[in-house]
């Protein structure tokens, strides 16, 4: 597998420290509000990096944090009219309800900055001694950016143009306007932790290398986030690990692309800001998730009604196929697992699209053509039941399908979800039970009683369609 390395600029063959293992370190939301679009696609993204390599027998070791002490929660705090810990905590469990609608996977651990102070101040102190960092008179401590001879290397400008930029804020004593917070002293009212320093709390960046070194160790494989990230948090990351340290903090940088929203910036002042809930319930999460994926990560996406409807529609066509295999595998002969002539040949065709599945997962985690190769072998399912396959090239499709699907977490709904705010929740069992009714009045010969349970279902926008396999139904349009 190939990766393009934001640290490098180029692909390069992904290779672990550890052979067969991987240590993912992806940046986690800062929890004071629910999180927007735009934060959805790192989170969709990532999870795919890591079932994509779990899919090819390694084991990872995938970490996330939560940012939950920042000048952002504190002021939502205020806001609110409560405490940093009671935000934090509610944001959390409204992060957890996104990503799971989104069916992001659980990371193996999900650290808390509030959890790893000792680790930041171990940190902090270490820089303190070699120089790297200093004290300020206000109780700040500053990250001496002169120190790290490589800054600038992950985002790839000199040093003397990032200073052209830089600029000293209200109330900071830096020597060097490059310099950056590592340890904040505590405003008045703010929440805080005793250090050697000052009461306070610790820097945006910080925690992400305290986190890291805990969970992962010094040197870890993959660290991982959205462009925005690449400057300034990535690149104090890596200056404040490796002068810490004296080791490479990661080997491979993955960074994904920005969202648009009608061809322009996301903007609270330009209001075209969405986030992930209000989505997801005009139009369900999972069509946000495949919106995010049918684009190469480090693309650009532009988010539209046009972009979302689309995605659904690509959705129903997974689902449509899903559900004719299991309709077809509930009514085939279940005894029968010898293949009818000319099924090897089926096969055959569902294993060249796990190969070229593979091949594009390879080239730099290609969703946007590997969701290609799903409609090549949706299309190549249709075909086989259209032909009454037998049990077995039943049980291969459905294998396949939700093998090459699961990769890439879509499809994990008993059926397709596109949002409350357009239809009510279908009763599914109801709908069966009705279905059996009619069955049964239709044996009986009582026609005006089949009649009678069809127009019921009619008019609950139920369409039926009688098959040689029994009676399929689905919702209209």
């Amino acid at each position: 597998m190939k990766v393009y390395n934001t640290l490098t600029r180029r692909k390069e063959d992904l290779i672990p420290i550890t052979e067969g293992e991987f240590k993912i370190y992806a940046c986690g939301p800062t929890v004071y509000n629910y999180i927007h679009i735009g934060n959805s696609r790192p989170i969709c993204v990532f999870d795919v990096l890591r079932r994509y390599l779990e899919y090819r027998g390694y084991k990872v070791t995938f970490v996330q944090n939560f940012t939950d002490i920042d000048d952002k929660i504190i002021k939502q705090a205020v806001l609110e009219g409560t405490d940093y810990k009671t935000v934090s905590e509610k944001y959390i469990k409204e992060y957890k309800i996104d990503a799971a609608g989104l069916n992001v996977r659980d990371a193996s651990i999900h650290p808390r900055a509030t959890e790893n102070i000792d680790e930041i101040i171990g940190i902090v102190s270490a820089l303190v001694d070699k120089g790297c960092a200093y004290k300020a008179e206000n109780g700040d401590v500053y990250f001496r950016t002169k120190s790290f001879s490589e800054y600038g290397k992950l985002s790839h400008q000199p040093l003397e143009d990032l200073q052209a930029g830089a600029r000293i804020s209200v109330g900071e004593v830096k020597e060097d306007p490059m310099d950056f917070a590592v340890w904040k002293a505590a405003k008045p009212g703010e929440p805080y932790w005793e250090s050697p320093w000052s009461k306070g709390r610790p820097g945006w960046h910080i925690e992400c290398s305290a986190m890291v070194r805990r969970y992962l160790g010094e040197t870890i494989d993959i660290h991982c986030g959205g462009q925005d990230l690449i400057f300034p948090h990535h690149e104090n990351e890596i200056a404040q690990s490796e002068s810490c340290n004296g080791v490479p903090f990661a080997h491979y940088w993955m960074h994904n692309g920005f969202i648009n929203v009608d061809h322009e910036k996301m903007s609270k002042s330009k209001g075209n800001f969405f986030t992930t809930r209000d989505v997801a319930q005009k139009y369900g999460y999972e069509a946000i998730r495949f919106l995010m994926l049918s684009f190469q990560y480090r693309n650009p996406i532009n988010y539209s009604y046009e972009s979302i409807e689309q995605s659904i529609a690509s959705l129903k066509r997974l689902y449509t196929c899903r559900d004719n295999i299991r309709f077809m595998m509930n009514a085939a002969d279940k005894s029968d697992e010898t293949l009818k002539s000319g099924e090897e040949a089926t096969l055959e065709k569902y294993g060249k699209c796990r190969a070229r599945f593979i091949e594009e997962m390879d080239d730099d985690l290609n969703t946007a053509n590997a969701i290609s190769v799903i409609f090549e072998l949706v299309r190549e399912i249709n075909t086989a039941l259209s032909s009454q396959p037998s049990y077995k090239l039943l049980e291969e499709s459905e294998k396949i399908f939700e093998e090459l699907t699961g990769v890439l977490g879509l499809v994990y709904n008993e059926q397709l979800e596109t949002g409350t705010d357009k239809k009510d929740e279908i009763d599914a069992a109801k709908i069966e039970e009705m279905i059996a009714a009619r069955t049964q009045a239709r044996k009986s010969k009582n026609w005006a009683e089949a009649d009678r349970i069809r127009d019921e279902l009619k008019a609950m926008n139920i369409i039926l369609e009688d098959t040689p396999q029994g009676v399929k139904w689905k919702a209209a349009e």
